[in-house]
C-alpha cells in the first residue's frame, strides 16, 4: 500500500449515503426489542451486519461499505444498546440470546441465506452464529477477530496493551485502587453495576475511552463520549467479559469450527490493531479451512481505519458475483 492510498480518508472508499427503506421494532421477548432496519435493494443479496462491543450499536456508516444496487442491507441494535431497548440492560442478555436474535430477524425478513458481516465482537458473533446455524450463513465477513478467549481479555485489560501507552494505561487503571487492579474487570464491574448513575457514568467513559483511544493508529483519548452511549458499551462489555462471553469453557470458537464445515468468509485484519491482536486472526485462518485472510498493513482495528474501509469494500465488491442466493 503506496503512502497516497494510505492518507486517504474513510470516506473516499465508502458507497455513497444511504437511507433505510424499512424501519421497525422487532419484540424479541424477554422485555427486549430490537431497531432493525433495512436499505439497499429489496431484492438484493442479503447481507446482516453485526456491530461490535458488545454494546457498540450500529450507525449509518455501516451502511456504506455495500453496494446498494446489490445488497439488502440488515442493521440491528443488539439487546441493550443503541436503540433497541431496554436501554443499557444485561437481563437475559447472553450470546445465547443474540443468535436467537438473529435468527428471528432473519426468519421475520423472510431471507434464505445471508453474508453475514461483523467487526470485533460482531466478529465473534458472527461466528458464533455460523457454527449454531451454518446452513444460514452464506459467507463470513470478519473484521478486527475477537475470539472471545481470556487470553484476549488479559492482554486488553489486564496490562498488555497498556505496556505500549502506558500513560493511557495509567489513567484507566489507577482510577481503581491499588488492591484491585489484579482484577480490572471485576473492579469496574463493581462501579459500572453500584446503582449509583453518577459512579456508574464516570466509570463507564473510563472503560470507554481506554478501548476508543486505540482504536486507531493515530491514538486519541475521548473526553467527550456521550454518557448514554459510553453507559451501554461499558455495561454490556463487562457484563460480558465478566461472563466469559457465555461460552461453555476457553478457546470455544476454534475448538467449534467443525460445526461450520463448508461456511467460507474472509478475514480483513489490521496488522497494528491493539484491541485485537492480529495473532488471533491468523490462528483462526490456520485453523478455519474455509477462509481468507488480508492483513492490512498500517493499520488498528477501527472499522473507519482508511485501509480497513478500503480492503472492506473491496471484498464486498469481489462478493457480488459469487451466486450466492437471494433471499
Amino acid at each position: 500500500m503506496d503512502k497516497s492510498h494510505e492518507q486517504k480518508s474513510a470516506a473516499a472508499f465508502l458507497y455513497p449515503p444511504i437511507e433505510p427503506y424499512e424501519r421497525r421494532m422487532l419484540d424479541v421477548g424477554d422485555g427486549h426489542s430490537l431497531y432493525v432496519e433495512e436499505c439497499g435493494n429489496p431484492a438484493g443479496v442479503p447481507v446482516v451486519v453485526l456491530h461490535g462491543g458488545p454494546g457498540g450499536g450500529s450507525s449509518p456508516m455501516m451502511r456504506r461499505f455495500f453496494d446498494p444496487l446489490h445488497y439488502r442491507i440488515v442493521l440491528f441494535d443488539q439487546r441493550g444498546c443503541g436503540r433497541s431497548r431496554p436501554h443499557a440492560s444485561v437481563e437475559a442478555n447472553t450470546t445465547q440470546h443474540l443468535i436467537r436474535d438473529i435468527e428471528a430477524i432473519r426468519q421475520t425478513l423472510g431471507i434464505g441465506r445471508w453474508i453475514v458481516f461483523g467487526g470485533s465482537w460482531g466478529a465473534t458473533l458472527a461466528l458464533a452464529y455460523a457454527q449454531a446455524h451454518p446452513a444460514h450463513a452464506a459467507w463470513l465477513v470478519l473484521r478486527g477477530v475477537f475470539l472471545g478467549t481470556q487470553a484476549e481479555l488479559d492482554w486488553f485489560y489486564g496490562g498488555g496493551a497498556g505496556r505500549f501507552y502506558p500513560e493511557l494505561w495509567a489513567r484507566f487503571a489507577e482510577a481503581i485502587p491499588p488492591e484491585e487492579q489484579g482484577d480490572l474487570i471485576g473492579a469496574y464491574r463493581r462501579r459500572l453495576f453500584s446503582g449509583v448513575f453518577a459512579q456508574e457514568s464516570r466509570f463507564a467513559r473510563l472503560w470507554s475511552d481506554w478501548e476508543n483511544a486505540l482504536a486507531t493508529v493515530e491514538t486519541r483519548v475521548f473526553h467527550d463520549t456521550p454518557v448514554d452511549y459510553a453507559r451501554a458499551f461499558a455495561r454490556l462489555e463487562n457484563h460480558y467479559f465478566s461472563n466469559d462471553c457465555f461460552f461453555d469453557r476457553d478457546g470455544q470458537l476454534l475448538e467449534d469450527l467443525w460445526k461450520m464445515a463448508g461456511v467460507r468468509g474472509t478475514i480483513v485484519q489490521g496488522q497494528l490493531d491493539m484491541i485485537c491482536p492480529p495473532v488471533m486472526a491468523w490462528t483462526l485462518h490456520r485453523a478455519w479451512t474455509g477462509s481468507t485472510l488480508r492483513m492490512v498493513p498500517m493499520a488498528g482495528h477501527a472499522l473507519s481505519e482508511p485501509g480497513i474501509t478500503a480492503e472492506l469494500v473491496g471484498v464486498m465488491d469481489s462478493l457480488r458475483n459469487i451466486g450466492l442466493l437471494r433471499a
